[in-house]
């Protein structure tokens, strides 16, 4: 094996940006799966020997070009985050009502909710906690949410009851004399 291949193989790695197994590197790389092997051998000794962001790693799916742990907290800063209407539609919904009861947001967002909220959480800008007054979940955003989307302090939301006891209190205040 000739240090083309391995450099081929890191190349392969990189452009695919997923798991590879031996087979499909070799097809790729146009060489035999023992080259192959003796390349990513050659590639994870490389990257362990030298202080680098990445490293070439074997996972259930085959072999792949990662960032090494220790700088994802760099992936959550730097790669924007995608998200659709509907969850973002969600998120709003959650900050504006924060802390809401799941139960509540369904009421308020529909069923959607159901996938919805699994992502927001896995891309950490919800927290969800059990209620322990009901059988739902409380959902609340996270300092992450306000990081992401640079807001200090979102506005104080009133239920509509409460808004009209507002204004009632608020009138009686302007209108008596003084």
């Amino acid at each position: 094996m000739t240090k083309a291949t391995a450099t081929k193989i890191e190349a392969i790695l990189y452009l695919k940006g997923k798991p590879l197994s031996l087979g499909e590197i070799a097809e790729y790389a146009a060489c035999d799966r023992a080259t192959v092997q003796e390349g990513i051998i050659e590639l994870i000794d490389n990257y362990a020997r030298r202080d680098s962001a990445l490293e070439v790693v074997e996972t259930p799916d085959g072999y792949s070009l990662q960032l090494r742990s220790d700088f994802y907290d760099l992936v959550q800063t730097l790669i924007p985050v995608e998200l659709g209407v509907g969850a973002l539609r969600t998120l709003a919904a959650i900050a504006l009502n924060s802390p809401i009861l799941q139960t509540d947001l369904i009421n308020l967002r529909g069923s959607g909710v159901y996938q919805h909220v699994p992502e927001l959480v896995e891309l950490g800008f919800v927290r969800k906690r059990r209620d322990n007054e009901s059988r739902s979940f409380s959902l609340q955003i996270t300092p992450k949410f306000h990081q992401y989307f640079q807001i200090e302090q979102l506005p104080q939301i009133f239920p509509t009851d409460q808004k009209e006891q507002q204004l009632e209190l608020e009138l009686e205040l302007t209108t008596e004399p003084t």
